[in-house]
Formats: C-alpha cells, sequence, structure tokens
C-alpha cells in the first residue's frame, strides 16, 4: 500500500514537472499546469498506480505491458475526457488536430508512447523507487503521501466546484451579451455592459486561476465567452507584470533569461549560493563571536539550500507580488523550513551526514528545523519577492545573450562537477574514518586534495549521524 501511496503522489509530481518543462519550452514561460494551488496532476499518479497494480507482476512479458498499457491508459483518457465533457461540459484537452485521434479525446502516438513509458516505469523506474522507499521509516512515508493526498483531495474538490461556477458564469455573460446585441429596451444597454464588464473582469480568485491553469481547456457551450475571458485576464497580466519587470512585444527585442525560464532559474540559484554564504559568515560572526567558512560544496562560496530556497520561493510566490505582506511572509516561512526540512532528511538518508541540528531548540521538528529559522525564512522570503528578485531579475537580463548562455552552460557545467566532488569526497572521508585504504589514482586525488583538514575547514559543523563526529575529523572526538 505504501509503495502505491508513493505511486500516486510521486508521478503526480513528475507529470506535473513534465507539464511544466513542455510549457516551458513551446511557450516560453513558467505557468503552473496543475490544480488550483498544488503542483499535482493526480491522472499520472493515478495511471502509474495502475501500471504498479497491474504490470509489475508480469514485468518479465515486456510485450504484454508494452500493449496491456496502450490498451488500459487509452481507456482511462477516453473516459476521463468524456466524463470532463458530457458532466462537466468542458474539454480540458483536444488532440482533434494531432494524426489518428478519437474524437480528439486520445491519439494513437500519444498512447503508443504511453507504452514505450509504461515499459521503462515497470522495469526500471518503479523497482528503484523501491529501494528508496525502504529507506524511509514507514510512519514518515504514510505522514508525507497521506497530507499530500489530504491537499490533493482538498484541491480537486474545490477545483470540480470552481468548474460548476464557471460554467454559470460563462452562462451568465452569454445571456447578458446576447441582451446587449439585442439592445433589449428594458434595461439599458450601458447597464448591461458595466455588468457584463463586471463578469468580465471576475474578482474569483479560484476562476482566474482555472482559466490560467487549463490554457487548452474549451467550453462545451460558452466557448466564445472563455476566450474573452483568457484575452482579457492576460491583457491585465502584462499590465501588471510592467510594475514588476520590462514588458517586450517583440521577441527580438527579449534580453537574455527575459521571463522566468531556466537560465533565470539557474542564476537565480546561483546568487542564493552565493548570499546563502555571505548570511552564514555574517551569523557565524554575530552569534559566536568569530570567522568560519560555511559553505556547502568543496569549491566556491556556494550553499545549495539558499540556493534552491530561493528557487523555490520565486517559482512559488513571484506571481503573487501585490499580495499583502504578512500572506509572502506566512508562505515564505513554511516553503523555507519545509524545504530545510527534506534537505536535513535526505541529506542524512543518502550520506549518514546533517550540516545542522536544532534538537536543543525550542519549537523544533526533529532538529532540522525550527520555529526561529520558520521566522527568518519568511522575512527572507518577503524580503527577496519584494527587492531582490525585481533587481535581480534585471541585472541578469541586462548580461549579453551570448555570453549569458557561454557563462551558464560553464557555470552549469561547473556545478555539476562540483556537486560531483562534494559526494565523492564525503564518502571518501568516510571510508579515511574506517581506515579504508586508496584503491584508485582518483581515491589517491581525494585523500590529498580533499583530506580531512580542508573537509574540517569548510563543513565545520557537518556531522556523521551514525558516529557522532565531524566530517574529516580522525580524532575520534565527537562534536
Amino acid at each position: 500500500m505504501i509503495n502505491y501511496l508513493w505511486d500516486f503522489v510521486f508521478f503526480s509530481f513528475i507529470g506535473w514537472c513534465i507539464d511544466e518543462v513542455y510549457y516551458l519550452i513551446t511557450e516560453k514561460e513558467f505557468a503552473n499546469r496543475g490544480f488550483l494551488a498544488s503542483p499535482f496532476s493526480p491522472m499520472y499518479g493515478f495511471a502509474a498506480v495502475i501500471i504498479d497494480l497491474i504490470f509489475s507482476p508480469i514485468q518479465n512479458l515486456p510485450w504484454a505491458v508494452f500493449f496491456g498499457s496502450i490498451l488500459l491508459l487509452g481507456i482511462l483518457k477516453f473516459l476521463t475526457g468524456l466524463f470532463l465533457d458530457k458532466i462537466l461540459h468542458f474539454k480540458m484537452w483536444d488532440y482533434s488536430n494531432l494524426p489518428l485521434n478519437i474524437k480528439g479525446y486520445i491519439c494513437v502516438p500519444l498512447v503508443v508512447l504511453w507504452g514505450f513509458v509504461s515499459l521503462i516505469l515497470v522495469s526500471f523506474v518503479m523497482p528503484i523507487m523501491r529501494i528508496f522507499i525502504l529507506l524511509i521509516p514507514t510512519w514518515l512515508s504514510l505522514a508525507i503521501t497521506l497530507s499530500i493526498m489530504f491537499i490533493m483531495l482538498i484541491d480537486a474538490i474545490v477545483t470540480f466546484i470552481t468548474i460548476f461556477k464557471l460554467q454559470k458564469h460563462l452562462k451568465e455573460m452569454d445571456d447578458v451579451s446576447k441582451l446587449i446585441e439585442e439592445d433589449a429596451p428594458e434595461t439599458p444597454t450601458e447597464e448591461l455592459k458595466e455588468k457584463y464588464n463586471k463578469l468580465l473582469l471576475t474578482n474569483n480568485i479560484f476562476r482566474r486561476r482555472l482559466v490560467t491553469a487549463f490554457p487548452d481547456m474549451q467550453s462545451v457551450s460558452y466557448s466564445e465567452q472563455l476566450v474573452i475571458i483568457r484575452i482579457k485576464l492576460n491583457e491585465i497580466k502584462a499590465s501588471n507584470l510592467q510594475e514588476y519587470e520590462n514588458i517586450y512585444t517583440n521577441e527580438e527585442e527579449k534580453p537574455f533569461a527575459y521571463g522566468l525560464n531556466f537560465n533565470k532559474l539557474f542564476w537565480l540559484f546561483i546568487i542564493g549560493c552565493f548570499f546563502g554564504t555571505v548570511l552564514e559568515t555574517i551569523w557565524a560572526i554575530v552569534t559566536l563571536g568569530h570567522f568560519e567558512f560555511r559553505v556547502g560544496l568543496v569549491y566556491g562560496p556556494f550553499i545549495p539550500v539558499y540556493g534552491g530556497g530561493a528557487v523555490l520561493i520565486t517559482l512559488c510566490l513571484y506571481k503573487l507580488y501585490k499580495a499583502k505582506d504578512v500572506i509572502i511572509y506566512i508562505a515564505s516561512a513554511i516553503i523555507g523550513a519545509a524545504f530545510e526540512f527534506f534537505c536535513s532528511y535526505f541529506q542524512e538518508m543518502f550520506f549518514g551526514t546533517v550540516s545542522w541540528d536544532y534538537s536543543n531548540t525550542p519549537f523544533n521538528i526533529q532538529g532540522r528545523t525550527n520555529l526561529m529559522f520558520a521566522l527568518i525564512w519568511g522575512f527572507l522570503g518577503l524580503v527577496w519577492v519584494r527587492y531582490f528578485y525585481p533587481l535581480c531579475s534585471k541585472l541578469i537580463e541586462k548580461i549579453p545573450k551570448k555570453i549569458g548562455n557561454l557563462v551558464t552552460i560553464a557555470l552549469v557545467i561547473f556545478m555539476i562537477f562540483d556537486v560531483f566532488m562534494t559526494c565523492t569526497g564525503l564518502q571518501r572521508a568516510d571510508e579515511r574514518a574506517k581506515e579504508l585504504p586508496a584503491t584508485n589514482v582518483f581515491a589517491e586525488y581525494l585523500d590529498e586534495h580533499l583530506d580531512d583538514e580542508y573537509l574540517q575547514m569548510i563543513f565545520p559543523h557537518m556531522t556523521n549521524v551514525a558516529t557522532g563526529i565531524n566530517v574529516g575529523d580522525t580524532s575520534g572526538s565527537e562534536k
């Protein structure tokens, strides 16, 4: 059961990520394509559970997995589209323009692709997932998956309620539009136009979110009114963004890393990593009274937790720059504390070490985060959304395109190398602590250039969970 719960949650998120990447590539901008609020696409998760439940027992019969998944997932997709069309009177997707489609609900090339994906999932991905799931305590697996599924359930309920209300809203718009066209004598035209504009500029945040979250959604009965709403919302969005970043109508005029794309997010990650090092250094001087290195990688002034936090907060909150400060503050506190908790947890799970421990502080959660640092994350997130992101965004966009692309590629390669050297260096440090000799040239290189003294200097608080000894400490003294 835990395996199926993880299937649903994990692949709902992965499906959302796939949709995001596809939209980012095709539309050149980021947009949350999940339900109203949560970053999940439950259809992918449900399909993954079906694949695991039915086809994992016969994974040694690849032809059965391939053709069976094509048939089963094709039927599932068709029935889902038919339900949304006939019951909710909306089409969330339309494959009518693709070859070999069936009433626009499914198309043969797509379902054949699902067959290959199912084969890969059953043969490779899901068996590997089982290994990692076994490393997670049962209670924690249940807590994480059930909590996420509860959020998804609430989100789904609100989504369907919003769809029903949107249908009524579109009908009302259509009725008013017809009265305006007929120039009904019982109601003044100006009054009707004012009413129509109020309906068009809907104040319902869920309704606006639904329209933008599903750009391919079509109304079976009131498609014209839905198109008008979508056009108006895009105009409002463009007008609002002028206060936050420059708007370019010509594609050639757009600068380097314009909008929220990979280049922009990667540079924000680098900036966040660097400023995290600066903040940690100042914190050490203020709280401990002396200077010490506080970095997250073996080369360069980078702390990935801060970089990842900057990217995550940007993705979640950059569109809320008009929201009240308290909303941004609370959201940043929750996002930052949750991100810090999971970074600590996965570091311990994969590497057996922790870089911080708040067990002796009040209101802590397993020593991985606490209330005080959640409040600090809230402050940092508020400052980031209000001031630093707009400033950093504009500075990044001033980089010449060719230079920016070349430097981005170089930095990506360097960061991959840095992460690899950090992981292998820490693994070799653990081997040295166990008095295991170097068995190859690369291990000898690590012993010479990433020795215990160097690791202790750059990771002064990183501790081996099993022994309680600082990483790189061969003296056996506990922290």
